[in-house]
């Protein structure tokens, strides 16, 4: 008798167990089909980029080339090969710059209005909070950027104006609010002032937040275009997203016929043009990736452990 519910138990113990391994192998199962349904479109993106602009105008996108061709990076590389490299540079110095910027300023403010001794923080807050829903519109923006501060063709022109979130800094002060501020205290106590408890206590017990909202930052500007066209004329100075518009833009134009009598019988590969333009504009973000991603597992694993 006394072994039969050492055995009841026993018998429930396998049955969770099989009822665990039934669930992870649906979840791994789950995992690998999400997995190759987001795959699935950079594969078709890259195929068609290799493939003849003829095949893909007769027979459609495909998984693989019909007809193998390189014409779209000899176009892309050899055309504009040089202007390539130089929005490369411009681009990369924009991201790193602005996303140490952007993450220095908004993290000052989030963490000076989140300490609730700041006189005014809630009036400051809702002034921040009413540029979300109004604003002064573009012209007068414009104005204040170009002949106020001078961004017109300047590398300011395109890290300043994105260097401040109101929705990353309601994020941040959040985050920094949920610090115990008996650490604040402490920190007092020793002699530390408000910079020092700043960068010594709060940045370190933050950077779940701080790297996240810097991977949003270094994205957004990755892929910006507007300050370019708001601001930048001279063609060194264009970032890559705003060069592959124009490149792609000389293209339709070709083959529209928008173009003087010596060019009218030239036909570039536009939908190919399109694909290629993509895999260079996100492959350095594919490919940059996985290395990011383990000090982005590690800022979790940090913040999970905050008291």
């Amino acid at each position: 008798m006394p072994d039969q519910p050492h055995a009841g138990r026993q018998g429930l113990h396998i049955r969770r167990s099989g009822s665990d391994r039934l669930f992870k192998a649906v979840c791994v199962a789950f995992a690998v089909l999400f997995a190759a349904l987001c795959l699935y479109p950079l594969l078709l993106v890259l195929s068609v980029s290799f493939s003849d602009e003829t095949e893909v105008l007769r027979h459609g996108y495909s998984l693989w080339p019909r007809k193998f061709s390189v014409d779209t990076y000899r176009y892309i590389f050899i055309r504009s090969g040089s202007r390539i490299l130089t929005s490369y540079w411009v681009t990369i110095v924009t991201t790193v710059a602005g996303t140490l910027g952007a993450l220095l300023v908004t993290s000052m403010i989030s963490f000076a209005l989140s300490i609730k001794r700041l006189r005014y923080r809630n009036i400051i807050s809702f002034l921040c909070n009413v540029t979300i829903i109004f604003s002064a519109g573009l012209i007068p923006w414009y104005m204040v950027c170009v002949n106020l501060l001078g961004f017109k063709n300047s590398l300011a022109g395109l890290i300043v104006p994105s260097l401040f979130s109101v929705w990353y800094m309601f994020v941040l002060r959040t985050y920094f609010s949920d610090i115990p501020p008996s650490l604040y205290e402490s920190a007092t106590l020793d002699g530390s002032g408000y910079f020092g408890i700043f960068w010594r206590i709060a940045v370190p017990l933050s950077k779940t937040a701080l790297l996240t909202i810097g991977m949003m930052y270094a994205l957004s500007y990755w892929n910006s275009w507007w300050n370019a066209l708001m601001f930048i004329e001279r063609k060194e100075l264009f970032p890559l997203q705003y060069l592959l518009y124009n490149v792609l833009s000389n293209v339709n134009a070709i083959n529209s016929g928008r173009v003087p009598a010596a060019a009218a019988n030239i036909r570039l590969p536009a939908e190919t043009v399109k694909m290629g333009l993509t895999i260079v504009t996100i492959g350095p973000i594919v490919f940059l990736y996985p290395f990011v991603q383990r000090y982005f597992v590690n800022g979790i694993m940090s913040g999970a452990v905050k008291e």
